[in-house]
């Protein structure tokens, strides 16, 4: 009888190590998310899901428009994430005591977020909770999920009813004309990065003197 272990193939110890600090990594990431304090909010807590089309933005740029939203809203602040979960956890790293923030979302992982996730289908643009008034936010972060005119326009109603004013959308260069007709924002020169290079070149649009110029 052979000796059963024979069938096993053998893993040279460079795989072995590779794998070793794969599974390590996952086990920390898996602690960040569940040892309590601003760790929870740091990129990569929550990794982008594709099916979701989610892609994530690169540190700089997410910081950047952090950044931007904050000037924005100005002192006390309220400011709405709508499908741009990686700009809503550099504003939660930032943890600025003048400002809020709201995190609108198809992916139920951000509940980890707890008050401040709103689960949010863009295909029922208005079926949000009553908490969230309309008007309330000083600046609305958008970020369609989908290069389509139908997800822009839906997406829209979404920030015309929450925001006061000011709006700030990250979509494709292509969606230009678009995002003029539906929420009268223009393209601004500041070019946001993904974490992994798309196809489609993305651009920030902004209906507001910002600083993105």
């Amino acid at each position: 009888k052979m000796d059963d272990d024979d069938d096993i193939p053998q893993l040279s110890s460079h795989t072995l190590a590779a794998l070793q600090e794969f599974y390590l990594e996952q086990q920390q990431r898996e602690g960040m998310k569940t040892s309590q304090g601003f760790n929870q909010y740091s990129i990569g807590s929550i990794e982008e899901d594709w099916q979701l089309s989610q892609f994530w933005y690169s540190d700089e740029t997410a910081s950047s428009l952090a950044k931007e939203a904050v000037l924005a809203a100005g002192k006390g602040g309220r400011i709405a994430c709508i499908s741009a979960p990686s700009v809503y956890q550099k504003l939660k790293e930032q943890g600025g005591e003048d400002f809020s923030v709201c995190i609108l979302e198809y992916d139920r992982r951000f509940s980890v977020y707890g008050e401040e996730f709103i689960f949010y289908d863009y295909n029922h643009p208005l079926d949000l909770p009553e908490k969230l008034l309309p008007h309330s936010f000083d600046i609305v972060v958008a970020d369609p999920p989908y290069l389509s005119e139908e997800c822009l326009q839906k997406t829209a109603e979404t920030i015309k009813y929450l925001t006061k004013g000011k709006i700030l959308l990250c979509t494709g260069a292509v969606m230009e004309e678009q995002a003029a007709k539906h929420l009268g924002v223009k393209m601004c020169k500041f070019i946001p990065k993904h974490s992994r290079n798309l196809a489609n070149e993305f651009r920030c649009y902004v209906n507001y003197a910002s600083g993105l110029d």
